[in-house]
């Protein structure tokens, strides 16, 4: 994350998935009030799709809806003026994976992942190379591009390329474009608050469902201005989210290049698998970061197997409240939750 702050909007999605049988589930969770893709999941789980069939869904509506104006298709471009998108989705079950990173050309990132679990024996492919395979397993080629990403591009190069994501470089990257060129330095600078930026996330819809049968994880991507070929914690198991039907789920949103350091999700469901409730589990991911990031922006969300769940956040300031939304038999409808951030 990177740039100023922007709480009012809304950058991913998490979503967990229950099974009948327990007190007020099947429930769904969905951070960030992307009520469409919430009720989108939900209603495949009532209608009697599979858990990976409303983690799929809930997705692709995201993608399709551009949930907070950069999910999917005409999300924020790279350097080289291009949008891409990272998703995977997780089977917690068999703990099958499938994952794509820098995809190009190809607008239902999730259902490329689930091919490349359901159909192949890898866990993520990348680049060109994922975008020949999902051309190839029969998804439509498209420009991702639209007016507007097309537009923010125009205006980075317009602005001396501000901000960006580069340093120990020259020409100085706070002043000009490059290329760019290594620069040696005594000591590497001190990560700075604006690399904390809600609007300048690396992850944009995030779906995670967690079952006694099966479970799966799965999340699109679209950033502000990033170095070409980037890849964040998205489609990284155990850093953007992890799911484990012998103990839950987790996912985590904020700035992937900080988070998916300490694999926080992975971290959550071996605490929560250890006896520690889903927020206090929430609660020590987050921490742990804090440890050498203060000033990060990040959330994760977690939901152990009795149907439990809770979130956590990282205090900093224009962001003092992450928010989520609750659909489950009672309700029959997206309810807006937060959590105070600490």
């Amino acid at each position: 994350c990177q740039g100023k702050m922007f709480i009012s909007l809304l950058i991913s999605t998490l979503t967990l998935l229950f099974p009948l049988g327990q007190t007020s589930l099947p429930l769904v969770i969905n951070t960030w009030p992307f009520k469409n893709a919430t009720a989108a999941a939900w209603n495949t789980l009532q209608s009697g799709g599979s858990v990976l069939d409303a983690v799929e869904t809930g997705c692709a509506r995201c993608e399709m809806e551009q949930c907070d104006g950069s999910v999917g298709y005409g999300g924020s471009p790279d350097e080289s003026g291009e949008t891409t998108l990272d998703a995977m989705i997780m089977n917690g079950d068999t703990m099958e994976v499938g994952a794509v990173a820098d995809l190009r050309r190809i607008k239902n990132a999730i259902g490329v992942a689930r091919v490349v679990m359901e159909h192949t024996d890898h866990t993520l492919l990348v680049g060109e190379s994922a975008s020949v395979f999902a051309e190839n397993m029969g998804f439509i080629a498209e420009d991702l591009t639209t007016n507007k990403s097309v537009n923010i591009f125009s205006q980075w190069l317009k602005g001396n390329c501000q901000p960006n994501y580069r340093k120990n470089v020259f020409p100085d990257p706070s002043m000009s474009c490059g290329p760019y060129k290594p620069r040696a330095t005594l000591k590497q600078k001190k990560r700075m608050a604006q690399h904390a930026n809600a609007r300048s996330h690396d992850t944009i819809g995030r779906f995670l469902s967690v079952n006694i049968e099966s479970s799966g994880v799965s999340f699109p991507r679209a950033f502000y201005i990033s170095v070409y070929n980037r890849v964040g914690d998205s489609p990284i198991v155990g850093a953007g989210a992890y799911a484990d039907s012998s103990a839950g789920g987790a996912a985590a949103t904020g700035d992937g290049d900080v988070m998916m350091r300490f694999l926080p999700s992975y971290l959550a469901v071996e605490l929560m698998r250890a006896g520690a409730d889903p927020s206090a589990a929430c609660k020590t991911a987050i921490s742990r970061i804090k440890r050498h990031y203060s000033e990060f922006f990040g959330a994760i969300i977690c939901a152990n197997t009795t149907g439990h769940y809770g979130a956590a956040c990282n205090k900093v300031p224009g962001f003092s409240q992450f928010h989520y939304m609750v659909s489950n038999s009672e309700s029959n409808t997206p309810l807006l939750k937060s959590v105070d951030c600490f």
